[in-house]
């Protein structure tokens, strides 16, 4: 017997989860493309996939034509019933982990590094039976499909109807550097001080507004995509930053950063702490909740 043939002995005849996977998330985008950015992969893999898919179980899924996909009929048919499959194996998921005491977080790698994981060893202490499983990236997850039990976001908009946002922090905006490269000015720092200094622009880039600058090219500096980038080069003394208060405060506390002058500017955006609205929260995740909570709350009057 062929390794093929003992592999789909074993499985009973069932094609690959990976082909399944792919064939689930292609059938709710109607899109390779999309597909393959949700699964990490390239839209040729999306595609290869499904072609087997289709060699395996005889008969085509998708309609292919320039203008995108549409189902076949039996297309439509398997990918019903392989959503609600998918959906089963993800409960079923979620349940053992919160059997087992784990949660979820999602937040972007700034708020993870800055603020969220230097303060988890408090949490570890008060709750030593959860496991948090923090998932840092800058990409939008899905409560659904990623199996999350809460995310920071800041958004200036509101989010859909099957999440509830908890406001944790307004973005209040200040201006930090490392002493060393202020040691020979008197602060605080006029803007005309500022100015004469490297400044750090993240991708937001709020200088313009905090100087009260009519054109964004009158601010020049060293342009970083991400804030935690701009964060470790003000720490490594190469210029001022414009970063939310509550993202700084260990290095202001630690003496690493200073604030330049007492000015702050409001940002457009607020943080909030997602969860989903009608799931059941499982102790574990009330826990996290309540704690991330308190932290903000004590973060702001800090």
């Amino acid at each position: 017997m062929t390794v093929e043939k003992l592999s789909n002995a074993r499985s009973g005849g069932l094609p690959s989860l990976n082909a399944l996977r792919a064939f689930e998330v292609a059938g709710r985008h109607l899109n390779f493309r999309k597909a393959a950015d949700e699964l990490h992969v390239t839209p040729g893999a999306v595609s290869q996939h499904i072609r087997k898919l289709e060699a395996e179980i005889g008969t085509d899924l998708f309609l292919r034509d320039p203008e995108g996909l549409a189902f076949t009929p039996a297309g439509r048919a398997y990918h019903r019933q392989l959503v609600d499959i998918f959906e089963n194996l993800r409960e079923a998921t979620a349940e053992l982990r919160r059997a087992r005491g784990a949660v979820t977080i999602s937040v972007t790698p700034t708020v993870a590094s800055k603020w969220l994981i230097p303060r988890l060893p408090d949490f570890a202490e008060l709750h030593p039976d959860v496991d948090v499983r923090v998932v840092a990236t800058e990409r939008v997850l899905s409560f659904h499909t990623d199996l999350l039990d809460l995310a920071i976001r800041q958004s200036a908009s509101r989010f859909g109807s099957g999440v509830t946002a908890q406001p944790l922090f307004q973005q209040e905006l200040i201006a930090v550097c490392a002493p060393a490269l202020v040691a020979d000015r008197v602060l605080p720092l006029s803007d005309k001080d500022i100015k004469e200094l490297p400044l750090l622009h993240d991708s937001g880039d709020f200088w313009p507004e905090f100087l009260s600058e009519p054109r964004r090219d009158s601010v020049a500096g060293l342009r970083l995509g991400a804030t935690g980038l701009c964060l470790d080069a003000a720490v490594a003394g190469q210029g001022i930053a414009l970063a939310s208060r509550f993202l700084v405060q260990r290095e202001l506390s630690d003496g690493r950063l200073v604030q330049v002058t007492p000015r702050s500017l409001l940002g457009p955006e607020i943080f909030y702490l997602l969860r989903r609205r009608h799931a059941p929260a499982p102790a574990p995740v009330e826990a996290l909740h309540g704690w991330l909570c308190t932290h903000a709350q004590m973060s702001v009057l800090r």
